[in-house]
C-alpha cells in the first residue's frame, strides 16, 4: 500500500476531524485519558495549521484520507524553555511536529510521517503526554531523543525529543 501526504484543504477539514476522533478512541483505549480534551483539537486548531502551511493530510491508495498531521517551522513558543534537561541543539532552526492522528487500522503512518518531515528538514523536535505511550514508543523506535521536559501554554507538561540529522543522514 503505497500513500500520499499533501498540504490539507480547508475542504478536508470534515475528514480530518474524524481522523482526529478516532485517534482520541484510540489514545483512551491505552490509558492515556488526558491529552486532547474535549474539544481539541478544533477545527480552529486546524484552520491555523492550514493557514500557516503546516497542515498534512495522508491519503491511502483510494484518496481517503486516512492520516493528519501539523509540520510547522521554528520557532515553536512552548520550546523556548525546556526542564529536566536540553535540547540536542538551540541554536540551528528547526521544525516541529504536532498533531499526528490516524485511524487504527492504518499502520506505518508515523514512519510515512518521519520521512516526509526529513527529506524537508534534518532538525526535528516533537513531544507528546506522558500517557502517550503509543507516541513514545514511535518516537524512540525512530531515533529521537529525549531531551527534557516543555510546558504548553496552558501549563500542562509534555515530554519533548529532537533528532538531527547532517546532510548526509547521519542522525545524533
Amino acid at each position: 500500500m503505497s500513500r500520499t501526504i499533501r498540504k490539507a484543504e480547508l475542504r478536508d477539514m470534515a475528514d480530518i476531524m474524524k481522523v482526529v476522533d478516532a485517534a482520541k478512541k484510540i489514545m483512551r483505549q491505552s490509558g492515556n485519558m488526558h491529552q486532547w480534551g474535549e474539544g481539541y483539537p478544533s477545527e480552529a486548531v486546524i484552520t491555523a495549521d492550514i493557514e500557516e502551511n503546516g497542515g498534512f493530510v495522508i491519503e491511502d491508495d483510494d484518496g481517503k484520507i486516512v492520516g493528519y498531521f501539523a509540520f510547522l517551522s521554528s520557532p515553536e513558543p512552548t520550546y523556548a524553555r525546556i526542564y529536566e534537561g536540553k535540547w540536542l541543539d538551540d541554536e540551528q532552526p528547526y521544525h516541529v511536529v504536532h498533531r499526528i492522528a490516524s485511524y487504527r487500522d492504518v499502520h506505518g503512518i508515523f514512519s510515512s510521517i518521519m520521512d516526509f518531515c526529513f527529506s524537508h528538514d534534518s532538525n526535528i523536535r516533537i513531544d507528546t503526554h506522558k500517557d502517550n505511550h503509543i507516541m513514545q514508543h514511535n518516537i524512540e523506535k525512530h531515533g529521537f531523543t529525549y531531551c527534557g521536559i516543555i510546558y504548553l501554554a496552558n501549563g500542562d507538561d509534555r515530554l519533548a525529543y529532537q533528532r538531527i540529522c547532517s546532510s548526509s543522514w547521519k542522525c545524533i
